[in-house]
């Protein structure tokens, strides 16, 4: 189709024509006549070039957080020679790249990079990329999408937490905040369950695999003391702005992180049906991916979704419910699960404390209060050599 330069020559042919239907001069005519075959020239041009590109794209770091700056390289390479070659790479939701190439000979890779700011959070869609190419007087154009499309996933920021909270080790009359089991599980034979994605292949059980026709996993029990519940809540009613919510999130993702680290399987909910539980590296990166995407909700029930969780007979070494405005409904929370596992952390998007706040301390759950233009990391670590000044052994 026609550049913008080709467009204004259409333009000014016409009204050479229309001036030698006024005057009868002949020069006008061929002028138009001339403008007039340089278009269809060109755009036979474009056309005849055969747009026949491979197109491939590398993304670094491999993991983004938001507020990062990601690098994007783009290869493309060309089975003819083109000439005035534009190629746009395309972040949906983010912006767009563009970068001209004059001459692209076959055969003969060409390198481009451009760098995205990811913010905020969430899923983005990089590509298809799209190849124009123009005529040598650039009065025609013709484009042709390349490539795949690729994912960029923009995680929530991870602070860096320091310190555990005490839980029991293996021997039971003593208090420790160091994990003394396996990142991965127990040793010991639990049961067999069908493979769900994320698994790891080296625990599939051949023989049980082979006779139901279907991969079969070798469940191992995980030590009581490495389990962990990880509760976000989603109700927008939580959260007074929806900076909030993002510091939630935030705090949400850097206490997952940080138990999966010290070795801890935390199992995640944040206001879905299922739940993940986090012991291996892929089910973290898919955890991840759910607090990249996850939004408030106004229809989330929680005092139901936690009484589900009793009945499943969810226990183990940490409690950490993450939320805004602390309510009735976390006092709830902790009377239905607190007593099931042995420490419980509130981390909540606040400056001062509630009543439902003090409650909770005075019950015995450790409270960390973080507002949402400050950091977790401080106020974590205060909460943890306060529970720590607290801990009783025994």
């Amino acid at each position: 189709m026609p550049t913008l330069r080709g467009w204004a020559a259409l333009g000014a042919a016409l009204a050479l024509a229309l001036l030698w239907v006024g005057f009868g001069e002949r020069l006008l005519l061929a002028l138009a006549a001339f403008l007039l075959i340089a278009v269809v020239l060109g755009s036979m041009y474009v056309r005849r070039a055969g747009l026949n590109v491979a197109m491939g794209r590398v993304v670094t770091p491999i993991q983004v957080h938001d507020g990062d700056r990601a690098i994007v390289d783009v290869t493309m390479t060309s089975s003819r020679r083109l000439h005035e070659a534009v190629v746009e790479d395309v972040v949906h939701g983010l912006g767009a790249a563009s970068f001209d190439a004059g001459r692209v000979k076959p055969a003969t890779p060409m390198v481009a990079r451009y760098e995205v700011l990811c913010r905020p959070r969430g899923i983005y869609r990089l590509g298809p990329a799209t190849v124009r190419v123009r005529d040598p007087l650039d009065l025609a154009e013709y484009a042709v999408g390349a490539g795949a499309a690729d994912r960029l996933v923009v995680y929530p920021r991870v602070e860096t937490l320091t310190g555990l909270p005490t839980v029991r080790g293996q021997d039971p009359n003593v208090n420790t905040a160091t994990a003394s089991f396996s990142l991965t599980g127990g040793e010991d034979f639990f049961t067999l369950r069908e493979y769900q994605q994320g698994d790891d292949l080296r625990r599939v059980h051949w023989p049980s695999s082979a006779r139901r026709d279907k991969l079969m996993i070798k469940q191992l029990e995980m030590p009581w003391q490495s389990r962990a519940l990880l509760l976000l809540d989603p109700r927008s009613q939580s959260y007074t702005t929806p900076e909030a919510f993002e510091h939630a999130v935030r705090g949400a993702a850097s206490a997952l992180a940080h138990l999966y680290r010290y070795g801890y399987s935390p199992t995640l909910w944040v206001g879905e049906p299922e739940v993940t539980t986090v012991s291996s590296s892929q089910l973290f990166t898919m955890a991840m991916e759910q607090l990249a995407t996850i939004s408030t909700s106004r229809t989330i029930d929680l005092r139901s979704a936690v009484g589900r969780m009793r009945r499943s007979g969810m226990a183990g070494g940490a409690l950490v419910l993450v939320t805004g405005i602390t309510d009735d409904s976390h006092l709830a929370v902790y009377r239905a699960l607190g007593r099931d596992f042995v420490r419980t952390l509130l981390m909540s998007v606040a400056e001062d404390s509630n009543d439902a706040i003090l409650q909770l301390r005075a019950a015995g759950a450790v409270t960390v209060q973080s507002s949402s233009t400050s950091k977790w990391a401080p106020a974590w670590q205060e909460a943890m050599e306060r529970a720590w000044h607290t801990a009783t052994a025994g």
